[in-house]
């Protein structure tokens, strides 16, 4: 059932106009609440002489920057969709997104120019040019009128796309709602005790649902400040952090690596972040006690681009008791653990989790098909993901269901054997895929990324260790050495690429 989500900006501005909104770390500037709901009258004004109108797809190619959400809400106001783009991808992976969506514009940052001359089944317009006899964004955007557009969003309504960076297949436009923003922000602002008086950081890149949903988007609907990087600068952020400047901090765990790494990082204060959470990929235990020894309990997370993402967040209270948990289902969202049977599996034991809520996406845009299938009975969604939950409730993720492997008879789960590597002295981080074999039937090779200055130990010693900790037919049969992972953009390790860019 549909219900009306009032205009977020105007809303905000109506409540907290001269609070600021967003701020630039780069050029300064900052916009208050009331110049945001300007400024997103006036892009509504210009995609409507532009000829976007309802239903009509904007695709949207640019770093963090301020005028990503002024054309997010600019599309709400005239019924519009924003299909995000990721400008890590070459022009030959975006064209084929661009006609999959239908998209009929293409508005782009100057940096990635060149990529968006190349994609010609699309109109452009540069968000940068200044001068008013280009078809820059910005000056074309101040000779408009503020149009006030609609002034309630459906709740079930598509509003903006987000393509899934997945491991593999073709991407899949994942629909985003009001409804689903609405219920995001409840679940993540409860969760990690959101305020209206924070200031938290926007570098997830905002081709992904971190850096729309986590926290930023939720923390305009609360009249929060967000500060704006273009992308990750580990130099800005640990100034940041010295200065005392954020209040909430989300990261993927590469972030909280590269902060672990950092010269200064045993001398910073991370007690003075009130809230430090992690997602998009399993944080490994090692690195949770690193920060909890510098007195920041890192609340571990897990949700999907089609829960909203929102839906597991560890809480501060049991994070060190727990540790590896990413704790139970936010408000506005179920959870079940099912095995193959379709049945739903004892406590204690691993089953596929299904997730329900209001922040459930409505499904895949154009994919009937795909989405039936994601969607048991039309309520529940298979996440492929392989859980298990204690005796207190708390849940665990345990892998991937193409994350396992079967060697010996035996089901050999690669989190649990990296989580082990993690923990060796030599290895920052391991990531553990089975391979064919003809008498296991499928076997374990470990690809680990070795420490600063430390060397790959030799295989006997590595085996050792692994038989210290684990049973036999889980230790891996190879140990290779990798220069670097290839990841998403939400910092998991896309297994299926390290045969061929780590090779053997």
């Amino acid at each position: 059932m549909s219900f009306p989500v009032f205009d977020i900006p105007a809303k905000r501005a109506e409540l907290d106009p001269h609070k600021v909104a967003f701020e630039d770390l780069v050029s300064g500037e900052c916009v208050t609440y009331r110049e945001l709901d300007e400024r997103t009258g006036r892009s509504a004004a210009l995609l409507a002489g532009l000829g976007v109108g309802a239903g009509d797809r904007i695709a949207l190619l640019c770093r963090n920057r301020i005028e990503f959400f002024e054309l997010l809400f600019a599309c709400a106001r005239l019924g519009a969709i924003l299909v995000p783009l990721n400008w890590r991808m070459p022009p030959n992976e975006l064209a084929p997104l661009i006609t999959d969506c239908g998209a009929n514009w293409l508005i782009h940052g100057s940096e990635d120019g060149q990529t968006a001359a190349s994609l010609s089944n699309a109109l452009h317009a540069c968000l940068d040019l200044d001068d008013a006899s280009t078809d820059g964004y910005r000056v074309r955007r101040d000779l408009c009128e503020a149009l006030v557009g609609r002034v309630a969003w459906p709740s079930d309504e598509p509003w903006y796309l987000l393509y899934t960076s997945g491991t593999t297949g073709m991407p899949k436009a994942v629909i985003q709602t009001p409804g689903t923003a609405m219920a995001n922000y409840i679940n993540i602002s409860q969760a990690m005790g959101l305020r209206g008086d924070d200031t938290t950081l926007n570098y997830l890149p905002l081709f992904h649902t971190g850096g729309i949903n986590l926290t930023t988007l939720p923390g305009v609907i609360m009249g929060a400040r967000t500060l704006f990087m273009p992308g990750f600068d580990l130099e800005r952020t640990i100034e940041l952090l010295e200065a005392g400047r954020l209040d909430t901090f989300f990261g993927v765990p590469a972030i909280y690596q590269a902060i672990s790494l950092h010269e200064r990082f045993d001398e910073l204060d991370l007690g003075r972040v009130r809230c430090w959470g992690c997602g998009g990929a399993p944080m490994p235990d090692n690195m949770l006690k690193k920060f909890a020894a510098r007195g920041a309990t890192v609340l571990n997370g897990m949700g999907m681009t089609e829960t909203g993402p929102t839906l597991f967040l560890m809480d501060a209270e049991n994070a060190a008791k727990k540790i590896g948990s990413v704790g139970k289902p936010q408000f506005l969202s179920s959870a079940r653990l099912v095995g193959p049977d379709g049945k739903d599996v004892p406590r204690g034991e691993t089953g596929e989790l299904w997730f329900a809520g209001l922040g459930m996406t409505p499904g895949y845009f154009n994919r009937p098909e795909e989405t039936a299938k994601a969607l048991v009975d039309g309520t529940w969604l298979r996440s492929g993901d392989l859980g298990r939950q204690d005796d207190d409730g708390y849940y665990y993720i345990v892998g991937r269901l193409k994350d396992m492997y079967i060697s010996g008879g035996e089901n050999v789960y690669a989190a649990e054997i990296e989580n082990c590597l993690n923990e060796h002295p030599a290895i920052l981080e391991a990531a553990v895929v089975g391979v064919p074999d003809e008498k296991w039937g499928e076997v374990g090779y470990a690809y680990v990324l070795l420490r600063p200055g430390k060397e790959l130990p030799d295989e006997g010693d590595l085996v050792a260790y692994c038989r210290q900790h684990l049973a036999p037919y889980k230790v891996p049969k190879r140990f290779l050495r990798v220069d670097n992972f290839p990841r998403t953009a939400a910092g998991k390790i896309q297994k299926h690429l390290l045969n061929v860019t780590c090779g053997e």
